[in-house]
Formats: C-alpha cells, sequence, structure tokens
C-alpha cells in the first residue's frame, strides 16, 4: 500500500549516534496509519536501522546494517545488512538478504540507503531528511 508522509514541509536531521526519529505516514486516504522509525547505533557510525510499522507496533520492514547477525526460524543465520519482513503469525521474525533494490548501494551512502527503502516500501510522498553531523 503506498503511504504518505502529509506532516510538516520542514526537514529532519538524520538522528546522531544514539538518537532516532519517528515520522508518521498515511495511506492516501488518512485511513490506514504507518510510521517510518529510523535509529542510529551509539558507537558505530554505520550500524543503523530503518523500518516501517503499521498500527504503531506491527513492522512491516525492517533494515538492519552493521548489526550482529540474525538466526531466522530455520535455523538459518543471516549477516549484516538483512532485511525482515512481516509474515503472518511470525512477525518481524525472518530475516532474508537484500533484494537488488538495496544490496546495490554502499552502506557509506545512508541517505540513498533511506531513499531506497523508502521506495520498496512504497512510501510515495517522503519527509525531507537531510545528512546531518554523522550521516
Amino acid at each position: 500500500m503506498e503511504k504518505h508522509y502529509f506532516g510538516s514541509t520542514g526537514r529532519f536531521d538524520f538522528p546522531s549516534l544514539g538518537g532516532s526519529l519517528r515520522l508518521p505516514l498515511h495511506s492516501l486516504d488518512k485511513r490506514e496509519e504507518f510510521s517510518l522509525d529510523i535509529t542510529r547505533g551509539r558507537i558505530s557510525l554505520k550500524k543503523n536501522t530503518f523500518q516501517t510499522r503499521a498500527r504503531q507496533t506491527i513492522i512491516l520492514v525492517r533494515l538492519d546494517l552493521a548489526g550482529p547477525p540474525h538466526r531466522n526460524p530455520d535455523g538459518e543465520e543471516l549477516e549484516c545488512p538483512h532485511l525482515h519482513l512481516y509474515r503472518e503469525g511470525l512477525g518481524d521474525k525472518w530475516a532474508c538478504p537484500l533484494p537488488s533494490e538495496l544490496a546495490g548501494i554502499s552502506d557509506s551512502d545512508i541517505l540513498g540507503l533511506l531513499d531506497a527503502f523508502m521506495n520498496y516500501c512504497a512510501i510515495v510522498k517522503k519527509p525531507v531528511i537531510d545528512g546531518g553531523l554523522f550521516a
């Protein structure tokens, strides 16, 4: 489902170390609510998490960068970066390798990755997020 940012026309700074940014998103008819969450690690500049949620708590898609490996319910282990996709009955417990839309972007291009993530999640009207000091 397409998601739109209807908030202020202001700009947001990419979070600094240990910081986070949570932005509300909605369906075009504003009947469904979503959010875009951006979280930075406290120590590593490359440790970032981008996710979209529905109904405040349901994680739809989560991109983990430079974090620990993830073990899927079937025992398969995936190194970072990896992508978590919502699965009925499992929530976000299942991860997969990055799709081509995300895999071809360097982890040093954090704003490029964020933009590609928003495209992957069908965020049509996007909030404007600037690099800030550490992006």
